[in-house]
Parts: C-alpha cells; sequence; structure tokens
C-alpha cells in the first residue's frame, strides 16, 4: 500500500493535480483515504521527501517544492558554468571549497596525460543559484601544466577565467560522460539535499583549442532536483 500512496502522488505531482508549493494532505487524511495506518502514510512522505520531491514545516505539515528551474545543460566545454548562467541570467555564486593534491588515480591520469610522478590537484567548487546550492564543480588540473596550481588553487572560482589569465582563449572538450549517483554525507552537507536525490554527473576533459593540450579532467555533481536538462550539443 506504501508504494500505491507513492505512485498515486507522483502521478498528481506530474499531472499537476498539486500544485508546487502547495500543502500536502496530512497524515491523518490521507490515512482516512487509503484506509491504512498513519505509519503506513508516514514511511510514503518520508521516501517522497528523501527523494526531494516535498519538504516538512515544523508543525506545519508536508509540501510540494517548488518548481525546478529550467537551465542548459551542455556535454561540451566550450563555454565555462560561469557564462552560461550569467548569459541565462541567474544570479550565481562561487564558492572555493577544496584545494588538495590528489592520489594517484589511473583515470584522471590518463586523461590529462600525466605520468605518475606528477602532483595532480583538484580544484573543488561549490555553486549556488538564487542562494541555493545546486551544483559541485571538481577540476583536476596537473602541476606540470599549471605550476603555479597550488598557491592558485584556493582563490580559483571559475578555471575559464583562470585559464584565460595564462593565455589560453578557445576551448573545447572530448570524452563526455553522463551518469547517475548519490550523494554522500559530505556532498548531502554541501548540497543541502537527502540521501535519495540523484545527482547527475557530467566528466570530460577540457582542451585548449590552439595547442589541443589537455588542461583539465573535470567531474560535475548536479542536483537532479533542481533542474531541468538540455543536453542539446552547442
Amino acid at each position: 500500500m506504501e508504494t500505491q500512496i507513492i505512485d498515486d502522488m507522483m502521478y498528481q505531482i506530474v499531472t499537476k493535480k498539486i500544485n508546487y508549493g502547495e500543502k500536502l494532505p496530512s497524515e491523518h487524511e490521507l490515512a482516512s483515504e487509503y484506509k491504512v495506518p498513519r505509519m503506513t502514510v508516514r514511511n510514503a512522505l518520508t521516501k517522497l521527501e528523501e527523494r526531494g520531491y516535498i519538504y516538512s514545516k515544523q508543525g506545519k505539515g508536508r509540501y510540494l517544492k517548488e518548481k525546478s528551474i529550467p537551465i542548459q545543460l551542455h556535454l561540451t566545454g566550450k563555454t565555462s558554468f560561469t557564462d552560461k548562467m550569467e548569459k541565462a541570467g541567474h544570479e550565481l555564486k562561487t564558492e572555493n571549497v577544496v584545494c588538495e593534491k590528489i592520489k594517484y588515480s589511473e583515470q584522471i591520469y590518463a586523461s590529462l596525460n600525466a605520468e605518475a610522478c606528477e602532483d595532480v590537484f583538484k580544484i573543488g567548487r561549490l555553486r549556488y543559484i538564487n542562494g541555493e546550492p545546486i551544483a559541485i564543480h571538481a577540476s583536476f588540473v596537473s602541476s606540470k601544466m599549471f605550476p603555479g596550481i597550488q598557491q592558485d588553487g584556493p582563490k580559483i572560482q571559475s578555471m575559464f577565467a583562470y585559464y584565460r589569465s595564462l593565455g589560453h582563449k578557445k576551448f573545447t572538450s572530448k570524452k563526455s560522460m553522463l551518469s547517475i549517483t548519490f550523494p554522500t554525507s559530505e556532498e548531502q552537507q554541501l548540497l543541502s539535499c537527502k540521501s535519495m536525490v540523484p545527482l547527475i554527473i557530467v566528466e570530460s576533459d577540457c582542451i585548449d583549442v590552439n595547442t589541443n593540450k589537455v588542461l583539465e579532467h573535470t567531474k560535475i555533481l548536479y542536483r537532479s532536483d533542481r533542474f531541468k536538462y538540455d543536453i542539446t550539443m552547442e
């Protein structure tokens, strides 16, 4: 019966029988409607909340989340995330959350054409739109390619702006991959989301058009419950 409640609620959300921001029926009302114990209803609503569809207000009940923000999610690396968001008119804020040397990773080192003895750094930025954390951007770069990255890394908010300051002007990408994961406890804290909210992972390599050299390997985690995705190639 729990599954039926979830399915019915999802149908009402998809068919817009429940409006965004609208208060949902109480546990007591739903228990009476489905003729089940309140615990069954509570479990169903908890799962919908974990998946990011609804939220609770202390002492007031549960509500359907606001409509997700439509953004364009291109799988190419010709334009920076900052440029895309500003062009779309979104209020974007970036917080640099990590600059650290990583342990050897065959995948990342191979993407960067880096030797095992080279140092590779991870530059992580948390992205906010309209004050809400919505994505984690991780850029992996070789210190051989960018000798000052350890010192410069903690201050970087836009990797493309950093590359431009060093003379790289045009960018493209290769090996763009799209997959799904669920957030770790650390990612839940950064993104203010529940454990069952799927994250969209986009991985690619950023390449300097003029030299054809790989500048970075990029891994981006997007909250799937806050966006609609346009994967049309640029």
